[in-house]
């Protein structure tokens, strides 16, 4: 029999490899950005066309390579940073010079200019598809200047798998803010297609993040800082009351390295319990030094997942400062909490010696001995117990009863009783309101349940689908112009959405600066904020996002239905509720909402009269 074991190309293996290390155009990114951070560079510039399909350029100032270097920096397991085994235990830099730069070359063209400060000629070097194209001497600046460009050319399944433009770019921000944010000290700039995103001068930690996110923040941000043997943690919470119900201010940096850490996220939501709103998220900026060989960030390709050695400390660490960071800001109820210094819990580990505890007793204690209460006669205490201002206690409880009304599930229901015969002697209809939440109506079979939230999200739905194939949506103008401030990523979400939101009834136009004004909303958005319907639109449309050119104007129309329907404890009159019982029957769909939720259930006659 053949032999079947071979060993595979470089080419391939470097395609391979790429398939662990980039998985879009963020990954490369992420690589190139914290190689320069690591070239000691204080000025970084990234620059993106496309979404970072045909051009991604990181320019820096640092160290840069020289001529031997910058050749070598492609070769696989190429690296500056690891010389032995051991000094996987104990990375201190974001990443290795070279690391990730044969995975790169093995899918794109990729163009260097690099040069030493010691150095008067540069070198240019040009790969394709891991193949060097040419390598000459060349006139640069200081520094290192790569130009990726057309990703994943030479892999066409990849490039057919990466989303749109936007997306993608959404993608890149994120990974770039995660950077700016654990290097303030560094100068960042971002544009797409040479177009300003961020520019972020030197500053410190909090100047850094109001720079990201805009000034509203600075209102939310609450200062904490703690010191122990095991680790350090600085940084800023979120107040309870501006928490947000999409994720995207959530970091925690690690040795100025961003990670991800599910299990001490679980603490930060465990030191908010019970004063957050529902389903939100409170925002948090968390910078921990520890040990590096407390830490392995070896465990995923991406070095994004951290594992401690002492987790478990840390959890409890995290949780207490958190916990005194809100008691000192009155965002909890808290005996005190006015020390400025830190306080140092604790751990026990293996080799800790337990001791038993002592306790000082005074035999001789008498807590009776000069008791001011042991005389019967004595009347000199803080309060009396003497029976005065005891009279007419009765009018305390007048008109108590009048007000004490039950609250069992058949009080309730006569009370509906008596407003459905009051609107059927007024309209001739039967039809009221339970809980401010559902309609009740009786027909031939029992009685109909409508959730009228899920019913106003299938009529609104219907109706902006219709608006985005005829283009004749309403447009309610706003008295006056309201301007709204946002992130990049949703200001750039936006603009690329433009012309649909303008056909679903939005005039908007940009202002610079990451703001739009909104001059006008569509006419069945209700009478909510325009910051707050575009607020939960773009949450909406995020979460449900989708490529597919078919399905686009279906996922606007459903964040749109979902961010304008009325609440689930709203209050209609009988006329409301008559008008969206109508509504909903000549929608298409009438008993499902656009997310496929049960809109109309109908409870049996014979179910009811089983009760009974």
């Amino acid at each position: 029999m053949a032999d079947i074991i071979q060993l595979l190309p470089d080419s391939v293996a470097n395609q391979i490899a790429a398939g662990e290390v980039i998985q879009r155009p963020a990954s490369v990114v992420k690589e190139l950005a914290e190689n320069a951070v690591d070239a000691k560079a204080d000025r970084i510039t990234v620059n993106i066309k496309d979404g970072g399909k045909t051009l991604i350029q990181i320019i820096d100032n640092g160290t840069g390579m020289s001529e031997t270097d910058a050749r070598l920096a492609f070769e696989r397991h190429s690296t500056s940073k690891i010389q032995h085994a051991d000094d996987l235990f104990a990375i201190k830099t974001m990443g290795f010079r070279g690391e990730a730069l044969a995975s790169i070359a093995a899918i794109a063209h990729i163009e260097l200019k690099t040069k030493q400060a010691h150095e008067e000629i540069g070198t240019h070097i040009q790969i394709e598809g891991s193949k060097v194209v040419s390598q000459e001497p060349t006139s640069c600046t200081t520094g290192s200047n790569f130009a990726i460009k057309n990703l994943f050319y030479n892999v066409p399944a990849r490039r057919k798998f990466l989303k749109s433009n936007t997306a993608e770019f959404g993608h890149i921000i994120n990974e770039f803010q995660r950077i700016a944010l654990a290097n303030p000290d560094i100068e960042f700039k971002l544009y797409h297609n040479e177009s300003e995103v961020y520019i972020l001068p030197k500053s410190n930690i909090r100047q850094r993040i109001v720079a990201i996110y805009g000034k509203k923040i600075n209102q939310n941000l609450i200062p904490l800082e703690t010191n122990t043997s095991i680790v350090s943690i600085k940084g800023f919470i979120g107040k309870p009351e501006n928490a947000k119900k999409k994720p995207g201010e959530q970091f925690f940096f690690i040795n100025n390295r961003y990670m991800r850490n599910p299990y001490l996220n679980k603490a930060i939501l465990n030191a908010y319990d019970q004063i957050l709103p529902p389903n939100t998220i409170p925002s948090y900026f968390l910078y921990l030094e520890a040990d590096p060989a407390t830490i392995d960030v070896n465990i995923h390709p991406t070095k994004t997942e951290i594992k401690f050695e002492n987790q478990q400390a840390i959890w409890q660490f995290l949780h207490s400062s958190i916990k005194e960071s809100l008691g000192k800001n009155n965002m909890v109820p808290s005996i005190d909490f006015n020390q400025e210094q830190s306080f140092d819990i604790p751990v026990i580990s293996k080799d800790t010696q337990i001791h038993t505890p002592k306790i000082d007793i005074d035999p001789t204690f008498n807590p009776f001995k000069n008791n001011k209460f042991a005389s019967k006669g004595q009347k000199n205490t803080k309060f009396s117990l003497e029976k005065d201002n005891l009279t007419n206690w009765e009018n305390l409880y007048q008109g108590f009863e009048k007000e004490n009304k039950p609250d069992d599930e058949f009080s309730v229901l006569s009370n509906l009783d008596t407003q459905t015969t009051i609107n059927d002697n007024k309209q001739g209809e039967n039809v009221f309101h339970f809980k401010n939440k559902y309609i009740l109506t009786p027909v031939k079979s029992g009685l109909m349940i409508i959730d009228q939230k899920k019913a106003h999200e299938r009529i609104l739905f219907e109706k902006f689908i219709h608006s985005l194939k005829t283009n004749m949506a309403v447009t309610q103008k706003t008295l006056f112009p309201k301007t709204i401030e946002l992130d990049a990523k949703d200001h750039e979400l936006l603009l690329s959405l433009k012309d649909e939101m303008t056909a679903l009834g939005f005039d908007i136009e940009d202002f610079g600066g990451h703001a739009i004004i909104v001059n006008g909303m569509p006419a069945d958005s209700g009478n909510q904020e325009p910051a707050q319907i575009i607020d939960k639109f773009l949450n909406e449309y995020l979460s449900g996002e989708t490529d597919s050119k078919q399905f686009a104007k279906e996922s606007l129309a459903k964040a749109l239905a979902k961010a304008s329907a009325i609440s689930s404890n709203q209050p209609l009159t009988h006329e409301e509720m008559r008008e969206m019982i109508d509504l909903l029957f000549a929608c298409e769909q009438p008993n499902y909402s656009p997310f496929g939720k049960k809109i109309v259930t109908i409870i049996k006659t014979e179910e009811i009269e089983k009760r009974f």
